[in-house]
């Protein structure tokens, strides 16, 4: 609108210099200069493409002009210093400077504010710009209205306002009260969604148009299954100029940490980046008993653990619009990780009387280097026959490796001397991702559309892994506890969907052709391993629309769990030589048919969302513990198949403008039936999870939040987790207009929230506790350019 506004201002002009006939500017040297900046009355934030035009102090006639650039700034010559100048842009009063001092033939009109106009304004409140969820066949859309782009609030602020999505102080997304949520910019992964760099920051309420929320992905989207995806459709027609942050952080344990995110947009560039560095310590305490229950012996080991982390991240893109339907991104990130740990086990072999047969202390050093990267390269089109209409191309890589070096000490003190030895282990891990995607979208009508693409996915993983036993003075390999592993996958798909979408009812179905490649080595042996296999996946989505508060949706589709590296990767752990996790070369993926029935209440204070779904899985993927003397052993095995059937709700209650309540309850119950090696696996088991968040908008610009966290033990095939209930605080101050922020979070208030987990299968019983504790954090924030201070949560890249 604002460009618009400037060019028809200079067609104008031209039509009117081409009336008068030939300008007398056109034949003598101009002779002043006129300076300024325009900003908005209100915000005072400068306005880009306002116009400035400059008439004659006599008979009102404009014999010059321009537009404002992306920071507000115009500069303007005239023949003579007998002018006038008007300020104006759509939707503002029109500001007329009559009084103008000149120096040396240049006048510096400093800031020139414009305010809305009243006229204006009350067409915009009829046009009822205010932000609201409807249903649309596969997924839940978030209209971005008025009340929030007109904030300057982030785009994690939006995301809270959306129904379903709760984002805390420290900007985690959850969809439904569940993490590993897949972001998207515009239809496509970005270093800009990616949670761990939390660059979404830099974008602003009012660059986006639209949210989409898909808590059940049909055949467009990989059959690898997720909590959901959440997809923000930016505007294509906002150029937002600078936008960006500067934040510190720091915290218990030792969380120290600087991040600077930029995010430049001009007519035909965005560029974005984002830097951050910063040191963290994750303290822990842990306890595991082992019990033979055939021979009653036990070992029983507790210790404390502190992991410190250094690390960079680094993000930098830039989208290049080429005209108004054809974009190419190209962007990319850089982290590092330099990780030591330092833990002491104290562990005891007893008989069965618990009397002590052996003591002895185990101390660990560990030391590692992570780096990461990933980049991105889009191409999107744009047709100007209809604007569902389009064609996008994008390749991704990532890379993450390890180079780990591990020392263990032990020292005896009850039981032979001889016992006493160092052990040394080496890590290097590799792991490279390629991803190539191609969509094409064609609407055939206003109510048919249909969609069709490829994708091709590599995966090349290595790990090399070595363990040495000091004897004798010398390091010595232990050649059957080293190996080298390469894991090679590719995965080809194709797609199509179509669908039809009418006032109230709509229908999607799509289907989606996945072949697998898949190959394991293991060098040391020369054990190979292939798996080659193809498969289709349907879905189907309907809505219906029962009154304009109330929606339905029901949808069907069929998901893979594929194995990773590290289930397939039949390696030996020595972190404790008694408790042992191994993976199985020979694992085969799961697959699930996935059912889902949803409906929605949306009212002017709040939404209700109800979802009852069902999971038919086989080749169920189960870590099965075995005993071998005082060893245990634990390996994934495909054990039978599985039902899954649950009920969740999701509700948001905005009490008054100062108190806003989320809740997320969410109950399964699962039966499961299967033999491995005559033994009998069935068995069934329920668990409940709740969440409930209250937001308060206290005085002086403070936001309070308090989160109660609860779920319930759950039995699996072997084990029994404890429950557990933890509470997250969250305080957060604004300052200048909310460009800059204090916010200070508290995560498990009381030190509740643990691992806690009992196995007793056979002659085997193991316990296993692991608590990690209390961790506060104090933030900084400034923002500057438009929108308010945006968040870095000071927390590393996740692999």
């Amino acid at each position: 609108m604002r460009k618009l506004s400037g060019i028809l201002f200079i067609i104008g002009f031209a039509f009117s210099v081409f009336a008068q006939g030939p300008s007398p500017i056109a034949e003598e040297s101009l002779k002043v200069i006129i300076r300024g900046t325009i900003v908005e009355g209100q915000s005072n934030l400068p306005v880009e493409y306002a116009t400035v035009a400059v008439l004659s102090a006599d008979t009102k006639d404009l014999i010059a002009g321009t537009t404002t650039d992306v920071d507000g700034r115009f500069e303007v010559s005239a023949l003579n210093d007998n002018v006038i100048i008007e300020a104006s842009f759509i939707g503002f009063e029109t500001k007329t400077i009559t009084e103008i001092n000149f120096n040396k033939g240049i006048a510096d009109l400093g800031l020139i504010t414009i305010s809305p106009s009243s006229q204006m304004m009350d067409e915009v409140i009829v046009r009822a710009e205010k932000s609201q969820t409807e249903f649309k066949l596969d997924k839940r859309v978030f209209n971005v209205g008025q009340d929030l782009s007109s904030t300057g609030a982030s785009a994690l602020e939006v995301l809270n306002n959306v129904p379903s999505v709760t984002v805390g102080i420290e900007g985690d997304i959850k969809l439904r009260g569940s993490g590993g949520v897949q972001m998207l910019i515009n239809g496509k992964p970005s270093v800009i969604a990616d949670e761990s760099g939390n660059a979404l920051g830099t974008i602003t309420a009012d660059m986006i148009e639209k949210v989409e929320v898909i808590t059940n992905p049909g055949a467009k989207y990989d059959a690898e299954g997720t909590a959901g995806i959440i997809n923000i459709i930016l505007k294509k027609d906002e150029k937002k100029g600078l936008n960006g942050s500067i934040t510190l952080n720091t915290g218990i344990p030792a969380n120290h940490s600087i991040g600077v995110s930029v995010n430049r947009r001009t007519d035909k560039f965005n560029l974005f980046s984002q830097f951050g560095v910063g040191t963290r310590t994750y303290p822990g305490t842990f306890e595991t008993i082992s019990r033979n229950l055939s021979t009653g012996e036990s070992i029983i080991s507790e210790g404390t653990s502190e992991k410190n982390e250094i690390y960079y991240n680094f993000i930098l893109g830039t989208d290049y619009h080429f005209d108004d339907y054809t974009v190419v991104t190209l962007s990319g990130s850089y982290a590092f990780e330099d990780e030591s740990e330092n833990s002491t086990s104290l562990f005891s072999l007893t008989d069965q009387n618990n009397q002590a047969l052996s003591s002895w202390r185990r101390d660990e050093l560990t030391t590692a280097g992570n780096p990461k990267w990933q980049y991105e390269l889009q191409f999107k089109k744009d047709f100007k026959e209809h604007k569902d209409r389009s064609l996008l191309f994008s390749a991704i890589g990532r890379a993450f490796s390890k180079d780990q070096m591990s020392n263990f000490a032990n020292a005896y003190s009850l039981g032979s001397v001889d016992n006493n030895f160092n052990q040394n282990t080496g890590t290097d891990f590799g792991d490279v991702n390629y991803t190539f995607k191609l969509d094409y979208t064609h609407p055939v009508s206003e109510r048919v559309n249909v969609e069709a693409g490829a994708q091709y996915l590599l995966s090349n993983v290595g790990n090399d892994y070595s363990v040495e036993n000091f004897i004798d003075g010398n390091w010595e390999l232990q050649s059957d506890l080293t190996n080298v592993f390469n894991y090679n996958q590719g995965v080809a798909a194709a797609y199509a969907t179509s669908s039809y979408e009418g006032d109230k009812w709509g229908v999607k179905g799509g289907l989606r052709l996945e072949h697998t490649n898949l190959n394991t080595v293991l060098e040391n042996t020369n054990e190979n391993n292939e798996q080659i296999y193809t498969n289709l996946f349907p879905s189907i989505h309907t809505s219906y629309k029962v009154t304009p508060a109330i929606s339905l949706q029901a949808g069907y589709s069929k998901r893979i769990f594929r194995p990773r590296m590290w289930d397939l990767n039949p390696f030996f752990n020595i972190r404790n030589n008694f408790s042992v996790r191994t993976g199985n070369p020979d694992l085969l993926p799961e697959f699930s048919d996935s059912y889902e029935v949803n409906a929605i209440f949306i009212a002017d204070k709040g939404s209700l969302n109800a979802g009852v779904y069902h999971r038919y899985t086989t080749n169920v993927v189960e870590r099965i513990t075995t005993l071998d003397g005082n060893v245990s052993t634990s390996i994934p095995l495909n054990i039978g198949t599985q039902n899954t059937t649950g009920l969740e709700v999701n509700a948001k209650y905005i009490v008054n403008k100062k108190i806003t309540l989320n809740g997320d309850a969410n109950y399964n119950y699962f039966s499961r039936a299967g033999v491995y090696e005559a033994n009998n696996f069935d068995f069934n088991a329920d668990q409940w999870s709740a969440r409930a968040t209250a937001k308060f908008k206290l005085p002086a610009s403070i936001d309070f939040e308090v989160t109660g966290n609860y779920r319930s033990r759950v039995q699996t095939l072997q084990t029994l987790i404890s429950d557990y209930t933890y509470l997250d605080l969250g305080v957060r101050k604004k300052f200048m207009k909310g460009k800059t922020v204090v916010s200070l979070s508290v995560r498990d208030l009381f030190a509740s929230s643990f691992r806690e987990s009992e196995t007793n299968f056979g002659d085997l019983y193991q316990y296993n506790f692991y608590q990690r504790g209390r961790f506060v954090t104090l933030g900084v924030s400034y923002g500057f350019g438009k929108g308010e201070a945006m968040e870095f949560s000071g927390s590393r890249r996740r692999h």
